[in-house]
């Protein structure tokens, strides 16, 4: 079983030093996986008095930005997004702003997308939340052909490109692509396109994991072509014994890699964040 840790955004702060320290910290603890979250812009709580996630008063660091500056500072660790909202943003420059990433990190670049839900987002971004499914299968597909091809001409529904590149393109051909969400519309576009599943939270993964298979057989493809990481977002609620058993009914489910969460659980420090991280890994040990 991999091993993931997610990005302590909310909380790290804003010293590029104590960004350093957690994330070589990660990498020498044994993680194979960093995952970050995404959100561009936050709302006024005083106008958005409901809103979670993307309040303006949480930092979030934007997710390209950072794993290009923990590209010269790891080795080993992936990079992986969990999830950039793709539909919000233009297609070829996240196939540039990739490319480039996977260049500087090595070939270390996993790029997790979903369609999010933030209108305001998709407002301030001068995006229609409301294609934005439709959009990100094309997305896929743009993408896909801007990593691998030495020229692209692409008239689909949302995209005009007429023999045009990018350079460098990444060393990964393609720059594998995960998918993130609980939706039925997820799952078939999990199973149909995408090399990894990435789900938010919960243990009732069997019944999605088999609609997965379906679309993913219906495509002529396997499940195994897909490679699925839950995350422990609760990690304090259980303990240990919480971990292997969640961990080891996921991986009776074809599970290769889990994630666990430190983010917004109240920790006090960043060695807090570490020592929670470092427990885990201990305790995913014992599984083999």
């Amino acid at each position: 079983m991999q091993l993931g840790i997610v990005f302590p955004t909310t909380e790290i702060g804003n010293d590029p030093i104590a960004i350093r320290d957690w994330s070589q910290a990660a990498e020498e603890m044994g993680y194979d996986y960093v995952l970050f979250s995404d959100h561009i812009v936050g709302g006024n709580p005083v106008t958005y008095p409901k809103i979670r996630g993307n309040n303006a008063t949480t930092p979030y660091h934007e997710p390209f930005v950072t794993m290009g500056y923990l590209a010269a500072v790891t080795q080993r660790i992936k990079l992986t997004t969990g999830v950039l909202v793709l539909p919000q943003r233009q297609t070829a420059l996240v196939a540039k702003q990739a490319a480039e990433v996977d260049v500087l990190s090595g070939g270390r670049l996993i790029l997790g997308v979903g369609v999010g839900n933030s209108e305001l987002e998709y407002e301030a971004q001068h995006e229609d939340i409301h294609n934005r499914g439709r959009r990100l299968d094309e997305q896929i597909e743009v993408l896909r052909a801007l990593w691998t091809q030495p020229a692209v001409t692409f008239h689909g529904k949302y995209h005009d490109l007429s023999d045009v590149a990018i350079n460098p393109r990444p060393l990964q051909q393609p720059i594998p692509i995960w998918v993130g969400g609980r939706a039925d519309a997820v799952l078939e576009r999990a199973g149909r396109l995408a090399d990894g599943w990435v789900p938010s939270s919960g243990t009732d993964l069997a019944g999605m994991i088999e609609m997965i298979a379906r679309s993913a057989e219906a495509a002529g493809r396997s499940i195994d072509d897909v490679l699925i990481a839950p995350r422990i977002m609760d990690p304090l609620e259980g303990g240990p014994e919480t971990w292997l058993t969640l961990a080891g009914e996921w991986a009776s489910l074809g599970a290769r890699c889990v994630f666990l969460n430190t983010r917004d659980l109240g920790l006090k420090t960043l060695q807090n964040h570490l020592d929670l991280g470092e427990r885990f890994r201990d305790t995913m040990q014992t599984l083999g």
